[in-house]
């Protein structure tokens, strides 16, 4: 199986350490949508236009979006944009709930509600569901890969 260029996305503030355990058992594979704190730090202080082509230059050459769903990753304006984004451009997408990693303090968190209610997804003229999984509960290291190749598979990438 081919790696497939991936953007991950979830709430950097909150979900930083969890997010940084997927991209870890990802490391081999080529993926986008990691960044350190002064690059996030950098650009969150400029407008609202110069944000979405920031994010729109991450995404760029991706072919599947994963949201990593925290305890308030719902209706986040960023993420939002970026599952919107995600769809237009014909991205695979797929959620992960991350609250059953353990933080930098060794604590789980509460299960947050699943973003892509917000929405509604049609292919073809059939509504579809976005797929989520739960990375311990589904084993998320050993999926990652074939979660990641269903998504693209299902948008035809």
């Amino acid at each position: 199986m081919v790696a497939r260029k991936t953007f991950f996305s979830f709430h950097y503030k909150k979900d930083n350490w969890r997010a940084s355990i997927v991209r870890n058992s990802w490391v081999t594979q080529d993926s986008a949508g990691f960044f350190d704190s002064a690059d996030w730090e950098a650009v969150k202080k400029k407008d609202d236009s110069s944000i979405e082509k920031w994010i729109d230059n991450q995404l760029s050459g991706t072919s599947v979006t994963v949201i990593l769903i925290g305890s308030d990753t719902y209706g986040r304006k960023w993420i939002n944009y970026e599952i919107t984004s995600s769809w237009k451009k014909g991205n695979g997408l797929l959620g992960i709930y991350i609250h059953n990693i353990k933080d930098k303090d060794e604590k789980t968190s509460t299960k947050g509600l699943n973003p892509f209610t917000q929405w509604k997804f049609t292919l073809s003229g059939e509504e579809v569901s976005i797929p989520t999984y739960d990375w311990i509960k589904d084993d998320g290291y050993n999926n990652l890969g074939k979660w990641i190749e269903d998504a693209a598979k299902r948008r035809g990438r």
